[in-house]
């Protein structure tokens, strides 16, 4: 056997426009990952931003689309709170009124449940019979998921 490098292949303008709509298809995604996977193949800057509009125009990339389906998606199977939802999508280069607008799309009766369903499954394996600690520990854990401070404070109160 030759022991040869691995050279990353280089695609072609048309191959990586059948990819890229393969890559699209198969779940919602930003323009920044597609950008950065189409760079992977080796395309140039040019190229890169015709498939990118081209995409959008044939409506296999939409990022208000992804923002909320990423919102919708993290919030009801991660159960996460919208400060980390935002984080995420601002990573992904989401712009800042498409993630006001994805977020606006959770229910707020639906996030004040989970917020305290999160609480009340932590509680129960919490080891602490303090209880400064064991809420110290209860409002840390729901602010690490993305819970705002605020909301937190008013749940875990409500459940003394």
């Amino acid at each position: 056997m030759r022991n040869e490098e691995s050279t990353p292949r280089v695609f072609t303008r048309s191959e990586c426009r059948v990819k890229a709509e393969s890559y699209c298809a198969y779940q919602e995604r930003s323009q920044h990952e597609v950008r950065n996977k189409i760079y992977d193949w080796g395309l140039h800057e040019r190229d890169v931003e015709e498939i990118i509009s081209e995409l959008i125009q044939e409506n296999f990339l939409n990022e208000e689309r992804f923002a909320l389906a990423y919102t919708l998606g993290k919030f009801r199977i991660k159960g996460w709170g919208k400060n980390k939802i935002r984080q995420g999508l601002k990573l992904k280069r989401v712009p800042e009124k498409m993630i006001t607008k994805a977020l606006s799309a959770i229910d707020p009766d639906d996030y004040i449940a989970k917020l305290k369903s999160l609480i009340e499954k932590k509680k129960v394996t919490v080891k602490e019979s303090d209880p400064y600690k064991l809420r110290f520990l209860l409002s840390r854990y729901a602010a690490q998921k993305g819970y705002e401070q605020d909301l937190i404070g008013e749940v875990i109160k409500s459940k003394e």
